[in-house]
């Protein structure tokens, strides 16, 4: 039998997940476990709303812009050089 080997750094916290579907230690979750996970929906106020969208569309703006930022660099750099 093989001894299992201690750590004295080790306080039994989980750093991550390795219950992963496919692996050959996979254990499916019971139904009852599966409920204690997931939370209530919160309920939003219409300001809470709006201020979730407006940051969804500033990040959307702050990618998109620097994508076309790169874009146009490229074809600038690109048209000096030919």
């Amino acid at each position: 039998m093989k001894k299992r080997r201690e750590f004295e750094d080790d306080d039994g916290r989980q750093i991550a997940n390795m219950n992963v579907d496919g692996m050959p230690w996979y254990m499916p979750k019971s139904s009852s476990s599966a409920d204690s996970d997931h939370s209530e929906p919160v309920e939003l106020t219409r300001e809470e709303k709006w201020s979730l969208y407006g940051g969804i569309l500033k990040a959307v703006l702050l990618v998109s812009a620097a994508f076309i930022g790169v874009y146009f660099l490229v074809v600038f750099l690109l048209t000096r050089i030919w």
